[in-house]
């Protein structure tokens, strides 16, 4: 008896800029808008790390305890946005199964533990196009998980804008 086989799993990391909302919007023009529902080759996940309040923060001195809630509720603002967005662009591009997580950390991490946990073909990123000197100050998540991730990871960055 023949098994039906389940879809490839790809997983698109998202942030709050326009160049993870970019690399969403290719990625459906790419992989599933040609496709009806049930004929797409992937099952898509949307992940969006959302910091910890203490990361955010970083090393502050007394006093900072006080501030925790208020930067978590506007974390998880932020967190709510970003997700409705992400809704928004698949809604758009008449892709309506996706499943979205948000999980707390540091988005290096979030993606490659998604890949790891949701066993995805594929990872999905954005890339801010930084020059090397921001990229090493900052640190880049592509960068991180184009090498650190269990899977392909494809990079997409945002065509400049020619003037």
């Amino acid at each position: 008896m023949a098994t039906i086989e389940e879809k490839s799993v790809m997983v698109v990391g998202i942030e709050d800029n326009q160049h993870s909302f970019y690399a969403l919007e290719w990625t459906l023009d790419h992989f599933f808008t040609n496709y009806s529902p049930s004929n797409s080759p992937f099952k898509l996940v949307i992940v969006h790390a959302k910091p910890t309040p203490a990361s955010v923060i970083g090393l502050a001195g007394p006093g900072s305890v006080e501030i925790l809630p208020a930067i978590e509720a506007d974390l998880k603002k932020i967190a709510a946005k970003v997700v409705e967005k992400a809704m928004e662009i698949c809604h758009a591009k008449s892709v309506d199964d996706v499943v979205v997580e948000v999980v707390e950390g540091d988005a290096r991490h979030v993606l490659c533990e998604a890949v790891e946990k949701l066993h995805a073909s594929i990872l999905v990123v954005g890339c801010h196009g930084y020059g090397v000197i921001k990229r090493t100050v900052l640190g880049s998540v592509s960068d991180y998980c184009a090498h650190h991730a269990h899977c392909s990871v494809m990079i997409v960055k945002k065509p400049k804008i020619k003037t």
